[in-house]
């Protein structure tokens, strides 16, 4: 691939995925991971850790995104700074110790472990239905175990963890707009410590790549981060204007298709 197309092909990219961010109020990393993964493949990296570039790439574009989204609900009084410094604790470790183990893995299982994810959160997308649990009190010892967890999952998926913190906070009688702000918040160190985490175990890694650190491709996080910053606004615009349910399901389809995708990739090439 010639190298204009190659870096404008990173900057579609992002405006796309800053338009959909904007509209359905999603993170990225379902559409950037797949796609990463083929533009990379393209560029003839091993198929053995090609998804790991996919993922650490596609968690350092949502460290500005977070920042962006944190921002815009600390000043509407959406986050709950008392739960964001105790969950932060948590994320923090399980996103490190994520990013760790999925340095022993291989693309294969990364990328399977990726569609039933997807598969999962956009049979719940299609659903569209709220869940059933009763609402519970927040403790530290939970709060912490919980965020763990979401860290860790979060890091493997290349996600800001949203699909998983918003629906345990409502769980534990949080308002849902607080939720949401709150989990915006924790998408920082999430992200944050994800692409950290990817660039120091892949900081030896041979990945054929100009321009990469770790297992970050920089180019592409410059580029998809400046034009998703242009089009999210366009998206959040558009939201009030189309019909977002049955968007959702169109969007829940097309993870399921890429991430499919995807992973037929690397079985080929593996």
């Amino acid at each position: 691939m010639p190298a204009l197309e190659w870096l404008l092909s990173f900057f579609v990219l992002g405006g796309f995925v800053g338009f959909v961010a904007g509209l359905l109020g999603v993170g990225g990393g379902g559409i950037l991971v797949p796609i990463l993964s083929s533009l990379f493949l393209l560029k003839g990296m091993p198929a053995d850790t090609v998804v790991h570039m996919a993922l650490g790439t596609s968690m350092a574009c949502i460290v500005s995104i977070s920042i962006s989204s944190l921002h815009a609900h600390h000043k509407r009084g959406g986050v709950i700074w008392k739960i964001v410094g105790t969950m932060s604790v948590g994320v923090t470790l399980g996103t490190l110790l994520s990013t760790y183990i999925a340095s022993f893995f291989s693309s294969l299982y990364l990328a399977l472990f990726f569609s039933l994810f997807m598969g999962f959160t956009a049979k719940k997308m299609m659903e569209n239905k709220r869940g059933s649990q009763v609402p519970k009190s927040l403790n530290t010892t939970g709060m912490l175990v919980s965020s763990a967890g979401i860290g860790a999952v979060s890091a493997l998926v290349s996600i800001g963890g949203g699909s998983l913190t918003v629906p345990y906070l409502v769980a534990n009688n949080i308002d849902i707009k607080k939720a949401i702000g709150t989990s915006a918040a924790l998408g920082f160190p999430i992200s944050f410590f994800g692409t950290v985490g990817y660039l120091y175990h892949g900081w030896h890694q041979d990945t054929v790549l100009d321009n990469a650190v770790g297992f970050v491709y920089l180019p592409a996080v410059l580029l998809i981060s400046i034009a998703s910053y242009f089009t999210t606004p366009i998206g959040v615009k558009a939201s009030h204007h189309l019909p977002i349910d049955t968007l959702k399901k169109l969007f829940a389809l097309l993870l399921i298709i890429m991430s499919l995708k995807m992973l037929l990739s690397i079985i080929l090439i593996v």
